[in-house]
């Protein structure tokens, strides 16, 4: 059984280093002249997964986007899941999980088990409950070479408050969450299976990322601000193993689909130059 970690290293080096965040909210939908409704997020989803489905490494749906239509909406992301697999892509639903016991357990069972119709390559967690409630989804992501990426330094700026406190150890919140998922990946090689979120907006972060040997997951690029030129500023040496995450950047070229191919083909590109350079 192939780790995440070598799917996701074999992926970066055969379509490139680019992550692309399927995040149909309604101004997005609107500007595809679509309906709010469950039928334009089927048209939405459908448009990306044919016109990027079989180039881009991996792609990011965010849950809550399609929770909000309930049930059909929920049936809507699974069949993008399983169109996206089905062409080679790896998908990393962004539902920021987090819990204790039975209940991460069962957010485990839910999307890192084969058996699930949600089955996905890769999972955000977020560890505000403790590194360590999130055991169990840890566990099932290494019997079934999934991957978890797990909250560390993210963009918003209320994140700092809590991922920059100190704690009694004289670590910061984060560099404490860095440490110990750099501790599941030691010696894991191309790559670890579990990933960080760290915001590609924050700057310098003043935090040791040098010992994850794992996957970086880089939101905050394109609309939110951010370019493939801040990425050396944010991660400095560790940059080959950083995964750009792109959303609207890319997504506002739809709906036409050599729009939306070239829009991905850009960032690739940009993202490729930076991190194989360092500046």
């Amino acid at each position: 059984m192939e780790t995440f970690g070598t799917r996701l290293h074999r992926a970066v080096a055969e379509r490139g280093p680019l992550c692309v965040g399927i995040d149909p909210h309604p101004g997005l939908l609107a500007r595809w002249g679509l309906e709010d409704d469950v039928d334009g997020l089927e048209r939405f989803v459908r448009t990306v997964a044919e016109a990027l489905g079989d180039r881009v490494a991996v792609f990011k749906p965010q849950s809550a986007f399609f929770e909000r239509f309930g049930s059909r909406g929920v049936a809507i992301l699974e069949s993008t899941i399983r169109q996206l697999r089905d062409v080679g892509a790896l998908v990393l639903l962004d539902a920021k999980r987090g819990d204790i016991g039975s209940t991460v357990a069962a957010y485990a069972s839910a999307y890192l088990d084969p058996s699930s119709p949600m089955y996905v390559d890769a999972l955000t967690a977020s560890p505000y409950l403790g590194v360590g409630s999130l055991a169990p989804m840890f566990e099932t992501a290494a019997a079934h070479g999934g991957g978890v990426f797990v909250l560390a330094l993210t963009s918003n700026p209320e994140g700092a408050e809590v991922q920059r406190a100190v704690t009694s150890g004289g670590r910061t919140v984060a560099q404490l969450v860095i440490d110990e998922i750099s501790q599941l990946n030691r010696g894991a090689e191309p790559l670890g299976s579990f990933g960080l979120v760290v915001g590609a907006t924050i700057g310098a972060t003043g935090h040791d990322l040098s010992r994850v040997n794992g996957p970086l997951l880089a939101p905050g690029l394109g609309a939110q601000g951010a370019t493939a030129a801040d990425l050396p500023t944010v991660f400095g040496p560790n940059l080959s193993a950083v995964l750009p995450s792109y959303s609207r950047e890319v997504l506002n070229a739809g709906p036409d689909a050599d729009a939306l191919r070239a829009a991905a083909a850009r960032v690739a590109a940009d993202c490729r130059r930076i991190l194989a350079s360092g500046h």
